[in-house]
């Protein structure tokens, strides 16, 4: 609790040092990935705030454009591929449309694991900050000169203080060996994945079970993953779904339907 409150407390000192905000959030889900408690207080201190879809691959564009035209009744949104290289001319054109002043000094935020690093790192040209899938890579905030005209500052994964280990799996935001019992959020991950495309684990695993409890069973069984005395390793089995769905292996996605949202 300690680190996540350090890490809000340098969050909010960047921010007012920055003339603008890059939100960036993962494209799977980015209505669960928008972090209210920052994009209030960049209202409050009168920043510029704009959202970055980041991770387009992952999705089908018409659900991006729909997104996009959603958030953009609140902040100028674009969405890109950071992986691909996709939109990042875009990304560019949007950061200078905004810019108060030139040189211009821009802070990217959002939860650990949505593509920060990989952003700067396009923003620059070539590798100026280490990326990772990993959720929680970044430590510490990091002043990039991307040009002549933008200056970028990194920042460490901002998690809520008041949010569970349930919705932070679900949003990428915590890895799985820091829990002590992956199988409720993997559970909860499941249920979530399930509503979104029943057939998901059929295609991913071979399991064409609908149950959360028989589908880690079942991978178990699958991969032979054992405790002593011959046991079924459920634990393992969580993790190894928690993993895949924050790497991108499991490709399931949000609409703005399943937020009652048009």
């Amino acid at each position: 609790m300690a680190e996540v409150e350090r890490a809000w407390k340098l969050v909010r000192r960047i921010i007012r040092e920055a003339d603008i905000v890059l939100e960036v959030l993962d494209a799977r889900d980015p209505y669960a990935t928008r972090c209210r408690k920052l994009e209030e207080y960049v209202r409050k201190i009168g920043k510029r705030l704009i959202l970055v879809i980041n991770k387009v691959d992952l999705i089908p564009k018409e659900v991006a454009e729909e997104w996009k035209r959603i958030f953009s009744r609140e902040f100028p949104t674009i969405f890109i591929s950071a992986k691909d290289r996709l939109g990042t001319r875009f990304l560019w054109r949007t950061i200078k449309l905004y810019a108060p002043k030139i040189p211009v000094k821009v802070a990217v935020v959002g939860y650990p694991n949505v593509g920060k690093s990989m952003i700067i790192n396009i923003l620059k040209g070539r590798h100026a900050a280490g990326t990772s899938p990993i959720p929680g890579y970044t430590k510490h905030a990091m002043l990039v000169k991307a040009s002549r005209a933008i200056k970028v500052i990194d920042t460490p994964g901002v998690i809520p203080l008041d949010e569970g280990e349930e919705e932070l799996i679900i949003k990428g935001a915590l890895r799985p060996e820091a829990l002590e019992d992956p199988i409720p959020p993997a559970i909860k991950l499941i249920r979530y994945i399930l509503d979104r495309d029943p057939r998901t684990f059929e295609k991913i695993y071979g399991i064409e079970s609908k149950d959360p409890g028989a589908i880690l069973r079942e991978l178990a069984k699958k991969r032979r993953l054992l405790k002593k005395g011959g046991e079924l390793n459920i634990e393992e089995a969580a993790r190894i779904i928690i993993r895949d769905w924050q790497t991108g292996k499991i490709k399931c996605y949000s609409k703005p339907e399943h937020y009652g949202l048009r």
